[in-house]
C-alpha cells in the first residue's frame, strides 16, 4: 500500500504559480552606457526599451514547475508499506515448585503401562506434559526440599525448561520440606517479571518442617504481591512424621492467595489435576504489530535532477552546434 509520510506538504504546489505571477524577473546586472539623448533616440527609431530581465521559454516553465512538483514529492517522502508483522508476548507467568524432597522417592504411583513407579517420576511426566500445553507462556521451575532453588527462570525456552526439568533428581535440594521458602523464592522471582498475570503451581507431599518463613506468612505475601498460589497434595496424610502430607495448611495457601487446591492420589487424579489448571489458567497472548516502510523519497528526487541535467545537456549541445554551424558559414563567406 502506498502512502505519503507527509502528504500536506503537497499545499505548496500552488506556490511555483505565485512565484512566477507576483515575483519580480531576475535582471542580471550588466555595465551599461547613459547617453542623455536616450528618449530621443528612441523617439526617433520608434523603439521603446523592453521590461528587463531573463524571458523563460515555455519548455522551460514546463520544466520548472515539473521540476518542483518532484521536489515537493520527495519532501512528502512516499512510502511503500509491507503487510503487517506480528509476533506473540505472553501476559501470563507461571511458575511451578515442586517438591524434590527425599519422601517423593517412594514408589507408590503407576506410570501410564501400569507399572510401579514413584512420585517423582509420575510429577515429572505430568509437569512436563503441562510444559508442553502451554506454549504461550513464559513459565518458571523451583524446586525445593531443605531449600528452595530456582532450577530455572521464567523462560519461553520451554525445550531448555524440560530438560531441566529431567535433570532434576530427588533429594537435590535435601531431605527435609521448605514450604515457605519455595513460596518466598517464587515471589521474588515472579515480582521480576513485568507481566499482568502470574501464578504458582506448588506441589508437595509433605508438611513444612524447616522453613525460614512460615507457610501461613509466605502465603500472606503471596496475596499482597497479587500471585496466585494453586496448591497441589499428594502423598499419605495418615504417615508420620515429615512423611505426612498437611492437606490443612495447602488449603489455606491457596485461600489466601485466591488460587485452588488439589489432592491428587495416584497418576490419573495427577493428571486431571494439571488438567483442569490448563483450564483454569487459560493462555493468554499479547500480539504486537509492526509495519515495515519502504522509503521511496530518492525516485521523484531523482527523477527531478535527471531532468534539470537532461535539460541542459541539450541546451549546451545545442548551443555548441550553433556555434558550429556560424562558423561553417564565416569561413564560406
Amino acid at each position: 500500500m502506498w502512502r505519503l509520510e507527509y502528504p500536506w506538504l503537497l499545499a505548496a504546489a500552488p506556490l511555483a504559480w505565485a512565484a512566477y505571477r507576483w515575483l519580480p524577473p531576475y535582471v542580471q546586472a550588466r555595465s551599461a552606457l547613459r547617453t542623455p539623448f536616450f528618449e530621443t533616440m528612441a523617439r526617433l527609431t520608434g523603439k521603446s526599451p523592453s521590461r528587463p530581465g531573463v524571458q523563460a521559454s515555455r519548455g522551460q516553465l514546463w520544466l520548472n514547475v515539473a521540476v518542483w512538483l518532484l521536489l515537493l514529492l520527495a519532501l512528502a517522502r512516499p512510502q511503500w508499506i509491507e503487510p503487517p508483522l506480528t509476533h506473540t508476548e505472553p501476559v501470563r507467568d507461571i511458575l511451578l515448585a515442586v517438591d524434590i524432597s527425599q519422601s517423593m522417592d517412594s514408589v507408590d504411583f503407576r506410570d501410564a503401562q501400569g507399572r510401579p513407579a514413584t512420585r517423582w517420576q509420575a510429577v515429572r511426566a505430568v509437569v512436563a506434559d503441562f510444559i508442553a500445553k502451554r506454549g504461550g507462556d513464559r513459565l518458571g521451575l523451583i524446586v525445593f526440599g531443605a531449600g528452595a532453588y530456582p532450577q530455572a527462570p521464567l523462560t519461553r525456552d520451554h525445550a531448555t525448561l524440560s530438560l531441566l526439568l529431567d535433570q532434576t533428581a530427588v533429594g537435590m535440594a535435601g531431605p527435609n520440606t521448605a514450604i515457605g521458602d519455595a513460596i518466598g523464592l517464587g515471589i521474588r522471582m515472579l515480582d521480576a517479571a513485568k507481566e499482568r498475570d502470574k501464578v504458582m503451581i506448588l506441589l508437595t507431599d509433605g508438611n513444612d518442617t524447616g522453613s525460614a518463613v512460615p507457610p501461613t506468612r509466605a502465603a500472606r505475601l503471596a496475596s499482597e504481591h497479587r500471585i496466585v498460589v494453586h496448591t497441589i497434595g499428594i502423598g499419605d496424610p495418615q504417615a508420620g512424621g515429615e512423611d505426612r502430607v498437611d492437606f490443612g495448611a495447602l488449603q489455606s495457601i491457596a485461600r489466601a492467595t485466591g488460587g485452588r487446591f488439589f489432592r491428587a492420589g495416584d497418576l490419573a487424579a495427577l493428571q486431571e489435576v494439571y488438567s483442569t489448571l490448563d483450564r483454569l489458567t487459560p493462555q493468554e497472548v499479547k500480539t504486537l504489530s509492526h509495519q515495515p516502510a519502504r522509503e521511496y523519497f530518492w525516485v521523484p528526487l531523482a527523477a527531478a535532477l535527471a531532468l534539470l541535467g537532461l535539460w541542459h545537456a541539450i541546451a549546451a549541445l545545442r548551443s555548441r552546434l550553433g556555434t558550429g554551424e556560424g562558423r561553417e558559414g564565416a569561413s564560406w563567406t
